[in-house]
């Protein structure tokens, strides 16, 4: 069995080798192993890992329902809400809002869908660009809209915690497709929209 298909199915042997790393990194920084706070630890933290991590998970990914846009909708329709993901540089979070827009055509998705597509993304380990942009691509392959638009503002816990150490720094990335890119008057009332809804957290 592969590492991946271990760290997906074999829970039990995952978590006991991870459990060993995590071990010998206690070990590595001066930890005394035998105390009583650190004795579940190692467990505690592979589980954790699996927990956030699960996107790497063939049978984790959501089930997409899409339904047909009878009624002929065509106007922008957003999804705002909060994620969180982890840096593949230093593996500390980063997280902050995250906006999905699309314009439909023939297709539009379940309302539920749009987050559980965001977190699928996030349960990696991601940069901030790669992962806007893997949810715009998935979303326009899966209802091939008129346009989609993914904005995520994030704080980095890799330079707030160390490094430059900025304190509640906010990096912000754009994926604009179809008539969010193509057409200006559509792209500004994206970003006006978001602007109008994106108060500081």
């Amino acid at each position: 069995m592969d590492n991946l298909a271990k760290f997906c199915k074999n829970k039990e042997e995952y978590v006991s080798e991870v459990g060993k790393i995590v071990n010998n990194l206690l070990i590595a920084i001066g930890e005394d192993i035998k105390r009583e706070g650190l004795k579940d630890t190692p467990k505690r933290v592979a589980k954790m890992y699996r927990e956030i991590l699960k996107g790497y998970c063939e049978e984790e990914k959501p089930k997409i329902t899409v339904f047909s846009n009878d009624e002929n909708y065509n106007e922008m329709i957003i999804d705002e809400g909060y994620m969180y993901s982890l840096c593949e540089h230093h593996m500390l979070p980063f997280f902050g809002k995250v906006f999905v827009a699309y314009i439909p055509d023939k297709k539009i998705i379940g309302i539920s869908k749009l987050a559980r597509i965001v977190d699928h993304f996030a349960a990696k380990l991601q940069v901030q660009e790669r992962l806007t942009k893997q949810i715009a691509e998935y979303l326009n392959e899966v209802l091939q809209p008129k346009g989609v638009a993914v904005l995520m503002s994030c704080r980095h816990l890799c330079r707030e915690l160390r490094g430059i150490k900025k304190l509640n720094a906010i990096m912000t990335t754009t994926e604009l497709l179809g008539c969010f890119k193509e057409d200006s008057k559509t792209r500004a009332e994206f970003m006006g929209l978001v602007r109008s809804r994106n108060n500081s957290y």
